[in-house]
């Protein structure tokens, strides 16, 4: 179903893969969009390394929202900022993309643990953290996109 990456070579162990989407705080999120457009924006993540998941937190309304209830069917792409061998001028740069499907959560003992731990990966303590769900947690769902293909690469930018 999913196809295979035509430059074997440049393909990335499935565990570093993992590393990628556990230690990247951010990616692009693809919905089927309105008018057959692709619709990507730009979201925070966690992954759940538990369950094998990724999660999102957003708000309760919008086109993504409204994309996700015709369709589940999304891919995520992380990348990692590069790194420029000694004496190269191009980075080599790491990407993983994940297809899978995203089941929309209103469950508040949940948003409010994955919103936690999500929010911990940033430098905004804990006092921050309660604050913001305090205010904000009942404007909030959670999305979890359980992966059925995780693909990745290593490409020199050149």
């Amino acid at each position: 179903m999913f196809r295979d990456l035509s430059r074997k070579n440049k393909q990335l162990p499935h565990e570093t893969c993992i590393a990628l989407l556990e230690n990247e705080r951010r990616g692009v999120l693809s919905v089927h969009g309105d008018d057959g457009y692709p619709y990507g924006s730009p979201m925070n993540h966690f992954y759940n390394a538990e369950d094998g998941c990724l999660y999102f937190h957003c708000g309760r309304a919008g086109h993504r929202l409204d994309a996700l209830r015709r369709d589940g069917k999304v891919s995520y792409c992380v990348m990692d900022g590069g790194v420029r061998p000694e004496g190269a001028w191009a980075y080599d740069v790491q990407s993983v993309i994940v297809f899978g499907r995203v089941e929309i959560i209103d469950d508040w003992d949940t948003m409010v643990d994955i919103t936690t731990r999500l929010s911990r990966l940033f430098p905004c303590g804990e006092a921050y953290i309660q604050k913001e769900i305090a205010q904000s947690g009942r404007g909030t769902l959670l999305l979890r996109l359980t992966p059925e293909h995780i693909c990745g690469k290593r490409v020199t930018e050149a």
